[in-house]
């Protein structure tokens, strides 16, 4: 039986409900919750914004997008959005998906904390962003009426979700502080991490090995 949330259908398929368990079975409650969010603010916002996704699409990237946190799935030298995103595609490719899916739902996810360019690509790729900056950034909440809100948050609560997801980033950077230069990334690890230095661009380009 298809579960609706706030008017939106999650997808029934066998490779949504794989999808599931499988975040499900790496991931905390908050992370669960936070993804399914995601899929139901982005899906929101698509509706309001006449951006036709395909949802199942759209709820594997959801769904996979912060795998690359968990202890299951990260790895230590790439950044975490990119171990989410070749999950994804691996995922999707196996389950019979094109290349061209499997290619919007990784930018979707290889993208979602870089502002300003998953909106100019595929729907699959540009709603991931859309709902990870209405969970966690609450831009532009407006076009989430005050009952598709409440239905969301009572459907996947989000209790201390601000600093659970805080701590969440950090655990799954900590150990590869190196990968967030040149992302908001490296906000986390300097705000909780002691002795993380930044590393500044303007200096990389001074200190080059060309002469001038």
């Amino acid at each position: 039986m298809t579960e609706t949330i706030a008017g939106i259908d999650i997808p029934d398929t066998d490779m949504a409900r794989e999808a599931t368990e499988l975040v499900r079975k790496a991931g905390t409650t908050l992370l669960f919750d936070h993804s399914r969010r995601v899929f139901l603010f982005a899906s929101l916002k698509g509706r309001r914004r006449s951006i036709q996704a395909d949802p199942e699409l759209l709820y594997v990237g959801a769904m996979f997008h912060d795998l690359g946190l968990t202890e299951a799935h990260r790895r230590t030298d790439q950044r975490f959005e990119v171990d989410g995103a070749d999950l994804a595609r691996d995922f999707l490719l196996d389950h019979g998906r094109s290349a061209a899916d499997a290619r919007a739902v990784w930018l979707g996810i290889a993208l979602h904390t870089t502002p300003g360019i998953p909106n100019h690509l595929e729907p699959e790729t540009a709603l991931v962003s859309l709902g990870v900056d209405t969970d966690v950034l609450g831009m532009d909440l407006d076009e989430i009426t005050a009952e598709e809100a409440a239905a969301v948050v009572a459907a996947h609560p989000r209790p201390d979700f601000k600093n659970g997801i805080l701590r969440a980033f950090h655990d799954g950077m900590k150990d590869r502080p190196d990968t967030t230069f040149g992302t908001m990334n490296d906000d986390v690890l300097a705000h909780f991490s002691p002795g993380f230095a930044r590393v500044d661009f303007v200096d990389v380009i001074i200190g080059s090995a060309w002469s001038q």
